[in-house]
C-alpha cells in the first residue's frame, strides 16, 4: 500500500505489460491496443539478474529503506492508541523495531523464494482497519485510566498485561489469516479469483482502507494544526512542486571529479518534510514557544515530551517470536483480518506486474505470482509470530522508485532487506522514530491517507464511467462502506444474536469499511449484466499469459543461488 508520496505514478493493480498488447480503456469503455514497448518499459541500467557494485547496492538499499519509511513507521503509531500504548513511546519503539526486522526478513524471502523480483515487503494498511474494528469490541476497549498519562505506569505488570493481551489477540488472528493466504497462493487459487475481481471491486476496497482513518489523522493533526499544516505544506512542496528540481551532487571517480544531478525532492519528500518539521518543533520547544503545561493546547508538539525514550531504549535489542507471550485466537479477529488479506493479495498481484514492467523483465508467469502470494502469506505468519501487530505486503512506493532509479537488480533489494534487519536490531533507531511529535505524524497521515484513497479511485480509469451500471456499483459500494460501519459502531447492541462469538464476527466485519464496500462491489459487478466495460476481462486475460520466465523460476541447485544466475 502506498505509504510515501513520491513523484512517480502509482503502479495500478490492473495495468499489465504483456509482450503483445495491453488492455486499456478510454473514457467510453472502449479497449485500446497499446504496444508493450512504451517508455515505461525501456531497458533499466541494471536488470533483474545484474549485480551492481557493492557500494551502489548499499546506497540504493538505503534509498529503498527511506522510501518505505513512512509506511513502516505509520502502522505501529496508528495502532498505538487502541493498544493502550499512546503514553508508552518506549513500547512503540519496540514495535517499530520489530516491524523493521520482520520486513527485512520477508523481503529476503520474497526475493529468493517468492516472485523473485526486486519488491520490498513491509507493514500493510489493509490490516489496520480490521485490527481497529477488532480492538473496538467491548472486550478489547482500553480502560479509561490508560488515556491519562499521569495514571499510567509503563513498568507496572498491570499496564504491561493490558497492552500485551491485545497485541497477542492480533497476533493469533494474523497467524490464522496468513494460513488462508498461503493456501490461496501455493494452491494457485489466486489465478481463479482474479478472474472475478475487477476495478469496481478494487477501487472501493483500497479507497476504504484509508477513508475510515480520517479520525486518526485529524486527532493527531489537531494537537497543533500549525505544525501539521507546515508538515503538509512541506510534503506537497517537495513531492509536487519541486519533484523535477535536480540537486547537484559532487561525484569523484578515479582522478576526476564532477557533479551529478540527483532528484532529492522526488525521492525523499516525506523524509525531508518530517525532518524539517521535527526540527521546527525542536526550535519551538527550546525557545518555549510551545506550552509546557501538559493540558495546554499544543503541548504534545514539544520534542521533550518523549525525550526519555532515547535514553531508555537499549542500543541493541533482538526481536524474537512470542516476545509478547503466547498468541490467542478469536473468530472475530480471524474473519476481520482475512478481509484485509484479500485486499492485500489483490494489490500485490498488481505490484508484481508493475515491478516487472519497470525493471524491463517479462510479466511474471502464474507460478511466480502464486509463489509470491504464498510467500507473502508466510511473511504475515512470521509478522504475527514476532508480534508486529500487522502483516506484510508488497510496497507500491518502492516499485515506483525502481522507475526513478532505473536499477532493477535483485541484489539491491537484498541490501535493503539486510538494512531493515540491522535497523530492527538497533534499538535506538526505533526509539528515534517513536519520538516524532504528534502533529507531525498527523500531517503526514492526512497526505498519506489522501493519496491511498486516490490510488483506489484511480482504478476506475479502466472502467467505462459513462455507464450508469458502473456509476451505481462504485457509488453505492463506497457509500455503504462508510455508512454501515458508522451505524454499527453506534448501534452494536441491535445486532445481537445471543451467540457472543457470532455477534463479534458480525460486528468486526460490518465495522470494517473495506470489507463492506469490497464485498458489495464484488457481488454487484459479477451479478449485474454489463452495460459498459467493467475491466474484468482485461484483468483475467492478462493473468493467463506468460507462463515461461526462466529468471522467475526457483533455483534448482546451489550454484544457481549465485547473484546473476538466470535460473
Amino acid at each position: 500500500m502506498s505509504s510515501a508520496i513520491t513523484g512517480w505514478e502509482h503502479p495500478d493493480p490492473l495495468q499489465r505489460a504483456d509482450d503483445g498488447l495491453n488492455c486499456h480503456h478510454d473514457g467510453q469503455g472502449g479497449k485500446k491496443a497499446r504496444q508493450a514497448g512504451s517508455s515505461s518499459s525501456s531497458q533499466p541500467t541494471y536488470s533483474v539478474l545484474d549485480v551492481p557494485p557493492w557500494y551502489l547496492c548499499i546506497l540504493l538499499g538505503i534509498q529503498h529503506f527511506l522510501t518505505a519509511l513512512g509506511g513502516l513507521v505509520a502502522v505501529p503509531l496508528i495502532l498505538a492508541k487502541d493498544l493502550c500504548l499512546q503514553h508508552d513511546p518506549l513500547t512503540q519503539s519496540y514495535l517499530i523495531s520489530t516491524i523493521f526486522f520482520v520486513s527485512g526478513l520477508c523481503t529476503l524471502l520474497q526475493v529468493f523464494l517468492g516472485v523473485r523480483l526486486p519488491i520490498l515487503q513491509g507493514g500493510t494498511f489493509a490490516f489496520v482497519a480490521p485490527s481497529l474494528a477488532m480492538l473496538s469490541l467491548p472486550a478489547w476497549k482500553c480502560p479509561e485510566w490508560t488515556f491519562n498519562a499521569s495514571l499510567v505506569n509503563t513498568s507496572s505488570p498491570e499496564f504491561t498485561e493490558e497492552w500485551q493481551k491485545r497485541i497477542r489477540e492480533l497476533q493469533g488472528a494474523i497467524m490464522v489469516a496468513s494460513c488462508v493466504q498461503m493456501l490461496v497462493g501455493f494452491s494457485g487459487l489466486i489465478g481463479f479469483l482474479m478472474r472475478f475481481i475487477g476495478p469496481l471491486t478494487i477501487a472501493p476496497t483500497i479507497s476504504l482502507v484509508a477513508l475510515p482513518l480520517f479520525d486518526s489523522a485529524g486527532s493527531n493533526a489537531g494537537v497543533h494544526w500549525g505544525i501539521a499544516a507546515v508538515t503538509i505544506f512541506l510534503i506537497v512542496l517537495f513531492s509536487q512542486y519541486l519533484k523535477n528540481v535536480a540537486v547537484p551532487v559532487p561525484v569523484c571517480g578515479g582522478k576526476k571529479c564532477h557533479t551529478s544531478k540527483f532528484y532529492l525532492f522526488q525521492v525523499f519528500p516525506v523524509l525531508l518534510a518530517l525532518c524539517l518539521s521535527w526540527l521546527l518543533c525542536f526550535v519551538l520547544t527550546v525557545t518555549n514557544a510551545l506550552p509546557t503545561a501538559p493540558t495546554a493546547y499544543g503541548h504534545l508538539a514539544r520534542t521533550d515530551t518523549k525525550g526519555n525514550v532515547l535514553s531508555q531504549a537499549p542500543w541493541f535489542r533482538f526481536p524474537y517470536p512470542g516476545q509478547w507471550g503466547l498468541p490467542t485466537i478469536s473468530l472475530a479477529g480471524v474473519f476481520g483480518i482475512i478481509a484485509g488479506v484479500i485486499s492485500s493479495m489483490v494489490e500485490s498481484v498488481g505490484d508484481y506486474y508493475a515491478c516487472a514492467r519497470l525493471v524491463g523483465a517479462p510479466p511474471p508467469p502464474r507460478h511466480a505470482v502464486n509463489r509470491g502470494i504464498g510467500i507473502e502469506g508466510l511473511g504475515c505468519l512470521l509478522a504475527g509470530a514476532w508480534g508486529t501487530g500487522n502483516g506484510t505486503t508488497s510496497y507500491s512506493e518502492n516499485v515506483g522508485a525502481l522507475g526513478i532509479t532505473r536499477v532493477g537488480s535483485r541484489m539491491v533489494m537484498v541490501a535493503a532487506g539486510c538494512l531493515l534487519l540491522a535497523m530492527g536490531v538497533f534499538g535506538k533507531i526505533g526509539a528515534a522514530f517513536a519520538t516524532i511529535p504528534t502533529p507531525v505524524i498527523g500531517g503526514m497521515f492526512l497526505v498519506m491517507f489522501g493519496v491511498i484513497t486516490a490510488v483506489g479511485i484511480s482504478n476506475l480509469q479502466y472502467v467505462d464511467m459513462n455507464s450508469s451500471r458502473n456509476l451505481f456499483i462504485f457509488g453505492f459500494s463506497i457509500y455503504c462502506g462508510l455508512a454501515i460501519p458508522s451505524w454499527v459502531n453506534n448501534n452494536a447492541e441491535k445486532l445481537q444474536t445471543g451467540i457472543l462469538q457470532l455477534d463479534q464476527v458480525i460486528q468486526v466485519l460490518l465495522t470494517t469499511g473495506m470489507f463492506v464496500g469490497g464485498f458489495l462491489g464484488f457481488f454487484l459487478d459479477n451479478t449485474i449484466p454489463e452495460g459498459g466495460s467493467s475491466g474484468i476481462q482485461c484483468n483475467s486475460q492478462s493473468f493467463r499469459v506468460h507462463q515461461k520466465r526462466a529468471h522467475l523460476h526457483l533455483p534448482r541447485s546451489r550454484g544457481s543461488w549465485r547473484p546473476g544466475s538466470a535460473s
